[in-house]
């Protein structure tokens, strides 16, 4: 574990810093909130209830609800995130102050009055101090909530020690798990100690320290932004979850690098599902992404382009460009490896039952499929198999990693793959014919927006360099080297690059 910290430390303290930020903004936001509306509710305090049920109907919201909820409003990334974070700190933080406030001695409050005290006075002077160990608990109730919900932001793309949590599911990497769990929870402990540590301190000494981490924090967060000497340009890629993505990003970074050394390249692996990528580039928070024909005509088209039965690479290249251009993108020369959805088997079932095809799997007894989401979802997935081969198997939803361990811990037999995936040679699996041609070709391909590629035709001439290479094999031993020899899919990338001359 401690090795593949070292080798990843800038992805570390760059996941480690965007955790803090996220929850000292949602905490900060989410107190902001709270406090007031809890000193209100103690004047108030027949709507105290409600306010209470209604804070505590927020916690019961399952997190990736909200944050699937948000996304269509808000967008990806981190608004959606912190605002997901804030609705889940509201309750420890309105409950505990409104319980230290209500629950001061009512002589002592009157006592102030007498002393002709306002009612904000002795608010101020009186209530809070005597509630400050509640509201204190609150916070840091609401630290440790925050921390943990947190690491599901990196599922929107977001970022934070959920990236090593998500990766490592994705690889089967139990040190990537390791790091953002250990992390995450060390965070968690010192954010409540460090709350704790806080409300022990004398008021003037409190000032000081929070006056000091305000601008060290502001400082922070603010730095990156100021004015600084620019490269040239600067563009952002991404890619969806896997290893496959990764590496085809670190193959852009290094080609466009070598054509335009001045250019900052900034890699955002393992950004999210198609439809997050999609977003992040139609809003311009992103330039490029590696994609694939097949998704581009069945997914991104609207409605989705409907092929020819064993329409070839060239057809689907064509069809892919097309809905590319009505939607004000640009799609690169696609490379040869066609990563098309398969259903696969154990080997020994397959044997054991004589399953050659897809068809076949009427045969299996007991069969039971798990798949990942988008496939039970999209057109040309799942419903396309069922519709055309006549199956109705049992299925479960599974992450596109679990999905294979699920198959080699026998809990299912079916699983969907794609054709270069390393799990299919690691777990010995069989691909079954899709003898029917349900599946479009996926070949991949690098989609950008059209303004940004009439404006950098240098970025789409370097990428357009691995037009026509990576054979399938090729894509599954690189994706073989990342996920089971732990290899880095910079390396990884690089290595081919040079083998093919590509990359002096």
């Amino acid at each position: 574990m401690w090795q593949t910290l070292m080798t990843r430390h800038d992805q570390f303290v760059t996941a480690l810093w965007q955790h803090i930020q996220l929850t000292v903004a949602a905490l900060v936001i989410a107190a902001l909130i709270a406090i007031p509306l809890a000193i209100w509710a103690e004047n108030h305090r027949r709507y105290a209830e409600w306010l209470l049920q209604l804070t505590g109907l927020f916690q019961t919201l399952p997190s990736l609800a909200v944050l699937g909820l948000l996304i269509p409003v808000v967008g990806i990334g981190a608004p959606a995130a912190l605002i997901a974070l804030v609705i889940y700190a509201l309750l420890p933080i309105f409950q505990n102050t409104y319980l230290g406030l209500t629950e001061v001695d009512q002589g002592v409050l009157d006592g102030g009055r007498a002393l002709g005290l306002s009612r904000r006075q002795v608010l101020r002077r009186i209530q809070l101090p005597l509630a400050q160990p509640s509201i204190m608990a609150g916070l840091r109730t609401a630290v440790v909530l925050i921390i943990g919900t947190a690491t599901l932001a990196a599922l929107i793309g977001a970022g934070g020690l959920g990236d090593f949590i998500l990766l490592g599911i994705n690889r089967n990497n139990t040190d990537l798990i390791l790091i953002g769990a250990f992390a995450s929870a060390a965070l968690a402990l010192i954010g409540s100690f460090g709350v704790q540590w806080l409300a022990k301190l004398q008021h003037t000494w409190r000032r000081i320290v929070l006056i000091s981490l305000s601008v060290l924090f502001i400082g922070g967060s603010v730095a990156p932004l100021l004015p600084q000497k620019q490269a040239p340009q600067t563009i952002t890629i991404a890619g969806k979850l896997g290893s496959e993505p990764e590496i085809l990003i670190h193959m852009y970074a290094a080609l466009i690098k070598q054509s335009q050394p001045e250019t900052r390249v900034i890699l955002k692996p393992n950004f999210g599902v198609t439809t997050f990528l999609y977003e992040a580039l139609t809003s311009k928070k992103i330039d490029l992404y590696p994609e694939f024909t097949g998704t581009i005509t069945a997914t991104l088209a609207k409605p989705p382009v409907t092929l020819p039965v064993g329409a070839d690479a060239q057809t689907t290249y064509l069809a892919a460009k097309k809905v590319a251009q009505a939607q004000q993108l640009t799609i690169t020369q696609p490379m040869q490896f066609n990563d098309t959805y398969g259903i696969a088997v154990p080997q020994d079932l397959a044997k054991q039952y004589h399953l050659t095809t897809i068809g076949d799997l009427q045969h299996l007894p007991h069969a039971k499929a798990g798949m990942t989401a988008e496939f039970l979802d999209r057109p040309d997935g799942m419903p396309a198999i069922e519709q055309t081969y006549g199956l109705n198997l049992p299925k479960v939803s599974l992450d596109p990693a679990l999905r294979y361990q699920a198959v080699r811990e026998q809990q299912v037999s079916v699983v969907d793959a794609y054709t270069t995936d390393s799990q299919i040679k690691q777990y010995h699996l069989k691909v079954l014919a899709d003898d029917r041609h349900v599946f479009p070709v996926y070949q991949g391909v690098g989609l950008m927006r059209s303004d940004f590629a009439k404006t950098h035709p240098e970025i789409v001439r370097a990428v357009n360099q691995l037009a026509g290479h990576i054979t399938n094999e090729e894509m599954q031993t690189m994706n073989y080297a990342v996920n089971v020899n732990h290899q880095s899919a910079e390396q990884v990338a690089i290595n081919y690059l040079k083998a093919h001359k590509l990359l002096k």
